[in-house]
């Protein structure tokens, strides 16, 4: 009699406990290069290349971000939403740094990164916060007054472009060739790698530098409700369609970053023609890279 008694107590007991997710299911991140969306400024409105610069839209080979946050409204301070990614970062330059050697990157349409969907708090999310440290992307310029050869238009080169609040570099190796650093490089660090039609190949350098400090954009929208601090590169963009995370999950959910790079590639065209001019003859300076920052985020996931 007792053993009648105790079966529905234990049924009773097993169907009441909560149920906890044991799903293997994945959130994973992917980037989209768009050239065709909307070119903006640091408060996300429409920007026009400004009198006096050009710009043009690089070939993205890969990417790398530090740091992506699920906010769930647009007055979620920057650190008070889901953070389902943060990378590895160092001192050994002497500052807190973002560590290169250790950062993931990836190319259009490649998962990024991946995160078990258990460790997502259950909410709804409407904006992303992705701060990119690292973009690898070819542009064309033109070298001119070279001795001898004269001009030779139309080149392509290779840009490793760092645009993190700061990142500890051992080396960077922009296509083929090895820059040594050993150093913290502050947001606007470029390094910049020629590709040079036949016959020229042979004479392909890896040249350095920075954009002027504050000059990157860096597009958040809640610039207002929720800002980000100077020198960073926190690109904040809105949902089409809130992610709903349950904790229920069974099936992967995929996040494409879908970053503008529509004219994202900025310099001071001094002499007027649109294009990306370097010179030669020892006396007139190259034109000089002004702004490297992403144009604008649309998140969107399936």
């Amino acid at each position: 009699m007792k053993k009648l008694l105790l079966f529905p107590a234990l049924l009773l007991f097993l169907f009441s406990c909560k149920k906890e997710n044991t799903s293997d299911a994945e959130m994973q991140f992917q980037f989209r290069f768009d050239a065709a969306q909307a070119r903006l400024n640091n408060i996300g409105q429409t920007a026009a290349i400004p009198a006096g610069n050009a710009a043009q839209t690089p070939e993205f080979r890969e990417l790398s971000v530090h740091y992506i946050e699920l906010a769930p409204n647009a007055f979620t301070a920057l650190g008070g939403g889901a953070i389902v990614y943060h990378a590895e970062e160092t001192n050994q330059g002497g500052e807190t740094a973002v560590n290169f050697d250790k950062a993931a990157k990836a190319g259009e349409n490649q998962v990024f990164t991946k995160i078990s969907l258990k460790k997502v708090p259950p909410g709804t999310y409407e904006w992303v916060r992705a701060s990119v440290t690292y973009q690898n992307y070819d542009v064309t310029f033109n070298i001119n007054g070279l001795p001898v050869i004269g001009n030779l238009p139309n080149q392509k080169g290779t840009v490793a472009s760092f645009v993190g609040f700061n990142t500890y570099l051992t080396t960077v190796k922009p296509r083929e060739k090895t820059l040594p650093v050993n150093d913290d490089k502050k947001q606007g660090f470029w390094a910049f790698e020629t590709q040079l039609s036949a016959p020229y190949q042979t004479y392909n350098q890896v040249y350095s530098g920075e954009a002027p400090a504050g000059a990157t954009t860096v597009v958040n929208p809640l610039f207002a409700s929720s800002p980000v601090p100077a020198g960073s590169c926190v690109v904040t963009g809105r949902f089409a369609q809130p992610l709903v995370v349950t904790g229920n999950e069974t099936e992967d959910v995929l996040v494409t970053l879908s970053f503008s790079v529509n004219n994202s590639f900025e310099w001071q065209d001094t002499n007027g023609n649109g294009q990306l001019d370097f010179y030669g003859d020892g006396v007139t300076p190259a034109e000089k890279i002004v702004d490297m920052g992403l144009r604008g985020l649309i998140p969107e996931w399936e």
